[in-house]
């Protein structure tokens, strides 16, 4: 059965894509921790990110790196965060969202109630922001 993750990146889903490559895609979370959170997926479905093929962990680390500098110029943060948990889709992802403190790890403080607009807002941030970092090639239209 495919995850929820599989789901969005063939369509069968809506979501708020920012990155869209032949091996993974960036959307944004549906519960941000702050604004501009957002997942860094590969395509395949491996629940487990010690399981990723060491190529494709290497991959989704680079692309999360290069989203990490658009999430810099896009939000007024200390800094972004990086977070793999792994424990609400078995679909392995990177969370990558803006953080001033520590608090904002924990979901149990997440924006349950994010209004489209604040996600679409968020998205566009985000892909602006790519494309001024020369990524445009990556970045979907919204």
């Amino acid at each position: 059965m495919s995850s929820i993750f599989t789901k969005i990146i063939e369509g069968e889903i809506p979501g708020r894509f920012v990155w869209k490559d032949d091996e993974c895609v960036a959307f944004m979370d549906i519960m941000p921790a702050s604004p501009g959170h957002l997942l860094v997926v590969p395509r395949a479905e491996i629940d487990r990110w010690p399981d990723l093929p060491a190529e494709l962990a290497a991959h989704l680390f680079s692309v999360a790196h290069k989203i990490s500098g658009a999430l810099d110029r896009a939000f007024d943060r200390d800094r972004v965060a990086l977070m793999i948990a792994g424990f609400d889709v078995p679909h392995t992802h990177i969370h990558l969202f803006p953080a001033n403190g520590m608090e904002e790890y924990n979901p149990a403080n997440a924006n349950k109630n994010a209004t489209a607009e604040e996600l679409d807002e968020s998205a566009q941030k985000v892909r602006d922001a790519l494309r001024e970092l020369g990524y445009g090639e990556f970045v979907p239209e919204a």
